[in-house]
């Protein structure tokens, strides 16, 4: 067998499999997808606070994330407080394993508990006062801005990637997935 051929077929066959990688690579980027109220005026939105924060099994990722986020909301023109906010913040993500949620939280009474995360928003509706049960699954983080005068939920962010081991990539993904789900939110600045 000529060398020249074998070589070239070598070449060809490094170009194939680099570009099979490459496009593999790209089919596992992150997903994002984000639901919101289109007929609300998000510009009338100034000041956010954070719900009532549950223990975490990673606090200093959790608190990465929403450093992200008040970042986010900062660029787009909303300031931190402390009380009397116009919109809550609540966040859940899932790093090792898919985990369960079951209660009723009293921010999002307006919905009947914390509305499904496989649902669109027409589906979001229960008796008030009710308890939910939704799934975060493994690789998921899931942000909800919550109007805090009609206890609703207003804007979700859902970000799923396969996430590194790393903890210095793991905070890079998911500073990144906050701040592509940002770039969907309506506030102007």
């Amino acid at each position: 067998m000529d060398r020249s051929f074998s070589s070239h077929i070598g070449r060809r066959f490094s170009r194939e499999l680099f570009l099979i990688c490459l496009l593999c690579g790209s089919l596992q980027a992150q997903k994002i997808k984000v639901e919101y109220d289109k007929n609300l005026n998000f510009a009338e939105f100034k000041t956010f606070a954070w719900g009532p924060l549950d223990a975490v099994a990673r606090p200093l990722l959790a608190a990465s994330i929403q450093g992200a986020i008040e970042e986010e909301l900062t660029k787009r023109g909303l300031h931190k407080v402390a009380s009397n906010p116009d919109v809550f913040l609540e966040m859940y993500g899932s790093v090792d394993s898919d985990m369960s949620v079951t209660y009723s939280n009293p921010l999002y009474s307006g919905m009947g508990g914390i509305p499904s995360f496989d649902s669109g928003f027409v589906m979001w509706g229960a008796m008030a006062g009710g308890t939910t049960a939704v799934t975060v699954h493994k690789g998921q983080l899931v942000v909800d801005v919550i109007d805090a005068a009609q206890k609703k939920l207003v804007w979700r962010g859902m970000a799923t990637d396969n996430l590194s081991d790393n903890r210095e990539k793991l905070v890079k993904q998911t500073n990144k997935a906050v701040e592509k789900m940002f770039q969907r939110y309506p506030a102007v600045k």
